[in-house]
């Protein structure tokens, strides 16, 4: 059946986005109006009878994420999110849900059928799946912080000195990762994870020393810190987190995630001309908390998955969403307070 002819409201909210310097179709109108990106046209107008402001806002919005006719992605999420209704808090649930659920299913793998419980044949079957999750996965030889500091050594230019593994997807840490994806943390054990770290990262004796003993005090105190990990349940746990969270909770997570992750982004494509913002956004501790493991957030499946992974964090660790809005709120300030940039030092200024 062919679509009906575009209303006069709907011709005029394309002539209001064209004005804008952007391009809108009524067919994009329609779909964006079924992903309950954009309000039915009953809610477009205003008192005086034109078209809402913010109605064109969110269009010209909508047509820059659908340029050159690529798919929104993670971006419709911010949207579902700033409406806060149960209706788009519904659709943002399913979208997270399937965001942690995409690296099982590209292996084949179905979370509800992995077995639970501490028989052999379970162990056995898990230890099977997170095998599956590995294999033709490509272990780069850094990771994004890695090759910053590889550059800027050989720039000269010095950065805060590491506070974690220099590579996070490096073999022995994506191994008993994927374990723990599919099992939880009771398949990998405390001394197994920090083994796995040790052999990665061996300048970072004395940070383990210090994570050992914590986890000795816990223990005599009858506290299992492994327990309160957000991976203490594997993947099934990170799911329950979304699953149980009311639609308002959802919608202020992914928001808070999404502006971070915003924010983030401009600030790396300015710091190509500055670094010392490189060199700020380093010297926090959310540098390693956040932005190394899900800060991050590139166009498609991938910047879906950091999202997610970033809103199950601002859920499940204790403190960490007050982290993510004071981070947030440092990241205001660069960009509005952009620091000099400092002079390159060592052998690399001197070569320049």
């Amino acid at each position: 059946m062919p679509r009906k002819k575009p209303s006069r409201l709907e011709l005029a909210l394309i002539a209001e986005v064209e004005q804008y310097g952007h391009t809108v179709t009524p067919t994009q109108l329609e779909r964006w109006r079924q992903h309950l990106w954009l309000s039915r046209t009953t809610q477009w107008r205003g008192s005086d009878g034109s078209i809402r402001p913010e109605v064109v806002k969110r269009a010209i919005d909508l047509a820059m994420l659908s340029g050159q006719g690529r798919s929104i992605g993670w971006g419709g999420w911010v949207f579902w999110a700033i409406d806060d209704t149960p209706q788009s808090a519904d659709r943002l649930r399913d979208a997270v849900l399937s965001a942690l659920r995409l690296p099982l299913e590209r292996a084949g793998v179905d979370i509800a059928q992995v077995p639970g419980g501490d028989s052999d044949e379970a162990f056995e079957a898990r230890q099977e799946i997170a095998a599956r999750l590995l294999r033709n996965r490509h272990s780069p030889r850094r990771d994004f912080d890695g090759a910053l500091r590889a550059g800027a050594a050989e720039a000269g230019f010095e950065l805060p000195p590491p506070r974690s593994v220099p590579n996070l997807f490096h073999r022995t840490l994506t191994e008993p990762g994927a374990r723990m994806m599919v099992g939880g943390a009771g398949d990998i054990g405390f001394e197994g994870l920090v083994e796995s770290w040790e052999a990665t990262w061996p300048e970072g004796k004395d940070t383990f020393d210090r994570i050992r003993a914590a986890h000795r005090d816990a223990e005599l105190a009858g506290v299992d810190l492994m327990a309160q990990s957000p991976m203490a349940n594997g993947l099934s746990g990170l799911m329950r987190a979304v699953e149980e969270a009311d639609g308002g909770s959802l919608c202020a997570a992914v928001r808070a995630c999404t502006k971070a992750s915003g924010t983030l982004a401009i600030l790396l494509s300015k710091a190509v001309g500055n670094p010392e913002i490189v060199r700020q956004l380093m010297n926090d501790v959310m540098w390693d908390q956040w932005v190394r493991v899900g800060g991050i957030a590139p166009d498609g499946a991938v910047g879906g998955a950091a999202i997610a992974l970033s809103t199950v964090q601002y859920f499940l660790i204790p403190g960490w969403s007050d982290d993510l809005n004071r981070y947030q709120s440092f990241m205001d300030d660069l960009l509005h307070n952009p620091p000099k940039a400092c002079p390159a030092t060592g052998e690399g200024a001197a070569e320049a």
